[in-house]
């Protein structure tokens, strides 16, 4: 479990984003977040033959056995949030919060305490899925106001507990359109 706290902390780390989407233009924050993603690729190739001091560490520490390539994908979810909501910082920020903090806490509580799974998904938990609703609206609650919030949360929510992709890359797109469909149409 220490290996997935650690994994988890790396994830909600990605809060860095937030703040560089509040100063810079979304196009400069997705060329950053491509060029940390072109540079985590190559400390994998290097880590591969040599020891890394401090990256190897994080890699050995947090990486699991199935998954090399999930920081591609959480990346590419915010890239194209980050995109396609780049008309309304706060939306793309309330979705990228949502994916940092409510995945983090899905996996933390539903591995945890988790014992009851969801209809048509073995591998997740009533408790994860409430996690990560309730997490979510806190955390998209601090970009947006409480309607959007709801709905960018629970659309979250559902979409980490059955979509059959990455969730990484749904999660945030469809908590943003969730969310601009609410403060757009309604």
């Amino acid at each position: 479990m220490r290996k997935e706290y650690l994994r988890q902390l790396i994830h909600a780390s990605g809060i860095f984003i937030v703040f560089l989407n509040w100063f810079f233009n979304p196009i400069i924050t997705i060329l950053l977040c491509i060029a940390i993603v072109i540079f985590v690729e190559a400390i994998f190739r290097i880590d591969k033959t040599r020891k890394i001091p401090f990256f190897s560490f994080i890699l050995r520490n947090t990486k699991r056995d199935d998954d090399e390539r999930g920081f591609v994908y959480f990346f590419v979810g915010i890239i194209i949030t980050l995109y396609l909501f780049r008309f309304d910082v706060m939306i793309a920020n309330a979705a990228i919060i949502i994916l940092l903090f409510g995945d983090s806490a899905s996996t933390i509580f539903g591995k945890r305490f988790g014992k009851r799974h969801i209809p048509f998904n073995k591998r997740k938990t009533y408790i994860g899925t409430l996690a990560f609703f309730l997490v979510s609206f806190i955390g998209a609650f601090t970009q947006l106001s409480i309607l959007p919030s709801f709905f960018g949360a629970l659309c979250g929510a559902i979409t980490e507990a059955y979509s059959p992709i990455d969730d990484n890359i749904p999660i945030p797109i469809i908590s943003g359109i969730a969310m601009s469909l609410v403060i757009y149409l309604i």
